[in-house]
């Protein structure tokens, strides 16, 4: 697994952060010209400080961002600058994003662990799809999916909610998840965690998985397409513990524990297709 460690950014402290970046905010949030018949500077410095500083604290701008991703077939490991972490799955990605009051994460494609070092004042979030999770300190992981997300918690407390429909909120206590499937939030639910941490042991493991969704993860660990053809087959359910480092392996043994057959082209694309009759 590939490891990665960014150079270290400023403490959380906010005037550390604005010492550094005191140019840039400058030139996003200019401040007016004194006029020189005024007489009150003093008081109208001060007005200006607070001003700036509730613009600030409202707007919390950015500034610093980076982009991440992991080949097809590739862990890594990222330690950001505040030292938290970030697993990522094969196939992931993600950036990050600092801001002057947060640490904010945008999820665009994959899988990720999270291990989120606690700053009181500036909070972590997580956005993935129309799901954004919403953290101080603590570890879970946020698989997305086409329409679906989905977050479970390790450790801590996190609160999820619908980007779409921020009133649709949920809070999860460790052992829990959720998910959010077009925006809409789901129930809580008791999270399997052995299955759903598999991926950093380099396992898939399937419990009555919908062959949609299955299929949906094994190409994270793919380059080339595979394709479901045929009507009925996307609900049909798979189960088993499979090694992501030979996913060939995985595809020849569905011909074996459900009516499909399976295809490959000379480029490397699978069509899974029913079973002919007789076969």
């Amino acid at each position: 697994m590939s490891s990665d460690t960014p150079t270290k950014l400023p403490a959380s402290a906010e005037e550390q952060a604005l010492a550094r970046h005191r140019e840039a905010l400058r030139e996003r949030f200019p401040m007016p010209e004194p006029k020189p018949r005024k007489t009150r500077k003093p008081l109208l410095a001060g007005g200006l400080v607070l001003l700036l500083g509730a613009g600030l604290a409202w707007l919390d701008p950015s500034y610093h961002s980076e982009q991440y991703a992991s080949a097809v077939g590739e862990r890594r490991l990222l330690t950001l600058a505040d030292g938290s972490q970030v697993e990522m799955d094969s196939g992931t990605r993600l950036s990050v994003s600092w801001h002057l009051r947060s640490r904010r994460i945008t999820l665009q494609q994959g899988q990720a662990l999270f291990e989120v070092s606690k700053a009181v004042f500036r909070p972590f979030q997580v956005e993935a799809g129309t799901a954004q999770v919403n953290v101080l300190g603590t570890r879970f992981n946020v698989l997305r999916g086409v329409d679906t997300v989905e977050v479970a918690l390790l450790r801590g407390s996190l609160a999820v909610q619908s980007t779409v429909d921020p009133a649709q909120h949920q809070r999860l206590a460790p052992g829990q998840q959720v998910s959010v499937n077009q925006g809409r939030l789901q129930p809580l639910a008791t999270a399997d965690l052995v299955r759903i941490t598999a991926w950093q042991r380099q396992r898939l493991v399937f419990a009555r998985t919908p062959l949609s969704q299955a299929l949906a993860q094994i190409q994270r660990y793919r380059v080339a397409v595979i394709e479901l053809e045929g009507q009925g087959l996307a609900d049909l359910p798979v189960t088993g513990t499979f090694d992501t480092r030979n996913v060939e392996a995985l595809l020849d043994v569905l011909p074996r524990i459900l009516p499909v057959s399976v295809r490959r082209d000379p480029e490397g694309r699978v069509r899974i297709g029913p079973r002919a009759i007789g076969h």
